[in-house]
């Protein structure tokens, strides 16, 4: 009696990664450099990848360095990226780099955030954007929930519905790029939240703004994001810097003399 395997488990996957990126079989392998009908073989689990030709595939997919280690894994390889605490003695040159950007973009709010947008760290700017947040929210702050919570920082917000619309979509563009759960719970969570949604003002703007009520009058911010995109650690690669950066003079010298 012949006896059949069972295919390889990274075959499904692989063949998930590239319907979710849209890509066909023969245009995956003409990225790829292998012939369509290996990729195929792969795919069903009638041929074995090496650990070069996973790499090969999740790079041309453009896969998420967690979901790579995961693609190694069902194929019977070690991952690739490590992960450890951002307070690694390994890490240190790493974190005190990002405390010394912290530190630079103040007193405007800069802050630090997982691939779950969870906050690890933040500078003394970032209180003005706290402020009159329930304290639940700061016990394990999301930068994102802290924004459209109604306990959060959305009342404080005078183009809310604009601002939503910002974070939902680009939240759902990540949680269907990345094909994370957690993303996708957030994103459901955040939607649930009251504000609607508005497009934005028109092409005139050059980025959309963050518009915020505060003792010192409105603060309008716009914000950059700076990732790691050569780390080959987990914690570092899928962490980001954001930045709120001043939108006009008025938000520039409020915050500049301390107004909040």
């Amino acid at each position: 009696m012949t006896t059949v395997s069972a295919p390889a488990p990274v075959g499904p996957l692989l063949r998930e990664w590239r319907t979710r990126r849209r890509v066909s079989q023969l245009d995956l392998s003409l990225e790829a450099g292998i012939s369509a009908r290996h990729l195929s073989f792969l795919e069903t689990g009638r041929s074995r990848p090496s650990r070069e030709m996973v790499l090969r595939l999740a790079e041309t997919l453009e896969v998420p360095p967690r979901e790579q280690n995961g693609l190694l894994v069902a194929a019977g390889f070690a991952p690739v990226y490590g992960e450890r605490t951002l307070d690694d003695p390994d890490l240190a040159p790493f974190s005190a780099g990002i405390d010394r950007v912290l530190a630079a973009y103040e007193p405007y709010p800069g802050l630090v955030v997982d691939r779950g947008w969870n906050i690890l760290r933040a500078n003394a700017g970032v209180a003005r954007l706290t402020d009159g947040v329930a304290p639940h929210l700061l016990e394990r702050p999301n930068a994102l929930r802290l924004s459209l919570h109604p306990e959060g920082l959305a009342p404080r917000i005078l183009n809310l519905g604009e601002w939503r619309h910002h974070v939902l979509t680009g939240l759902a563009r990540e949680a269907a790029s990345s094909g994370s759960a957690v993303l996708r719970e957030l994103h459901d969570e955040l939607a649930a939240y009251p504000g609607g949604t508005a497009h934005p003002a028109g092409p005139q703007e050059v980025a959309v703004t963050l518009r915020v009520a505060s003792d010192a009058g409105p603060l309008a911010f716009v914000t950059m994001v700076t990732t790691f995109g050569t780390a080959l650690d987990l914690t570092a690669a899928e962490l980001s810097i954001e930045a709120f950066l001043p939108a006009d003079a008025a938000t520039a010298a409020a915050l500049a003399g301390g107004g909040g």
